[in-house]
């Protein structure tokens, strides 16, 4: 999908790294480094890839890992925000409500529900 050398391969690394830490603190300037790109360069392309900048990305991954950990694993909405790295239940909260259109517990009651019946 992305030829080794190209920009696409490059920002490739950075998203992986983003997988495999996307609980740390994100610098951009780090993930650029990996990238070996600027750090203008490296968001452009970033964003041009994922359609999200690299913190909207970051967000995105930690909202569906707290999601899946509330599902399977029956974590509170509070240990899940803190598990994939938020320091702040209420933001993450607000958060949540954006992404996935209702409150942690009304959305895991809803989505409980829909797979029962």
């Amino acid at each position: 999908m992305a030829a080794a050398g190209s920009q696409s391969n490059q920002v490739s690394k950075a998203v992986l790294w983003l997988k495999e830490n996307y609980t740390k603190p994100l610098r951009v300037e780090n993930l650029a480094e990996i990238s070996g790109m600027s750090t203008s360069t490296f968001h452009h392309h970033f964003r041009t890839l994922t359609a999200m900048s690299p913190l909207q990305y970051q967000k995105w991954m930690r909202l569906h890992e707290s999601r899946r950990l509330m599902l399977t694993e029956r974590l509170d909405a509070a240990a899940a925000a803190f598990q994939v790295g938020y320091e702040s239940p209420s933001q993450f909260s607000r958060e949540y409500s954006r992404l996935f259109g209702a409150p942690p517990l009304r959305d895991i009651k809803n989505l409980t529900q829909a797979a029962v019946k």
